[in-house]
């Protein structure tokens, strides 16, 4: 471990476990529609939407977390690169609260109510109406899904620069 490892200011034990537990939740949200895309069983969707809808609620928990604990003071970097940093960061936000939230409505502007693994039902709260449910799902499948590959890649992209190339322990700060 260098000298710079050691002294590095870590992200708090919430918000590491919001970070961490918000990737796993997209990965596996991904995971059930691939399954689903690849499969017979009508599971995989249902599982899709439970995690979706899980992330959700996750990502409402996680900003109101980041809303009262205070970040550790950035790594040394030029402006620019700080503030690129800011906003993918809230991008990423954004769209993983987006995201399930076009989903949902996908489901119930077509009328469909949320199961969520099978303890509960988002039900019905609107009029059903097929060019709304076509929308939300443009934009849940053309719009924000492409973006939030783009996001979490440059995400994923500058943690790896930050770690191999400037080695700079970014990544030590959330672990």
């Amino acid at each position: 471990m260098d000298s710079n490892h050691s002294n590095v200011q870590k992200w708090s034990a919430s918000s590491r476990l919001f970070h961490w537990v918000s990737a796993v939740l997209l990965v596996v949200t991904w995971i059930m529609m691939f399954l689903h895309n690849n499969s017979d069983s009508n599971i995989y969707i249902g599982l899709h939407k439970s995690f979706g809808i899980s992330l959700l609620f996750w990502m409402i928990a996680r900003v109101i977390n980041r809303l009262f604990i205070k970040a550790p003071p950035p790594v040394p970097m030029p402006k620019w690169q700080l503030l690129m940093s800011q906003l993918s960061h809230f991008a990423l936000y954004a769209l993983l609260i987006a995201m399930p939230l076009a989903g949902l409505l996908m489901s119930v502007y077509g009328g469909r109510p949320v199961d969520i693994f099978g303890l509960f039902q988002i039900p019905v709260f609107v009029s059903p109406d097929r060019g709304l449910a076509r929308f939300y799902n443009d934009l849940h499948t053309d719009i924000i899904w492409p973006m939030i590959i783009a996001f979490t890649l440059i995400h994923i992209g500058a943690a790896l620069h930050h770690q191999f190339i400037k080695k700079d322990s970014l990544i030590a700060r959330m672990k």
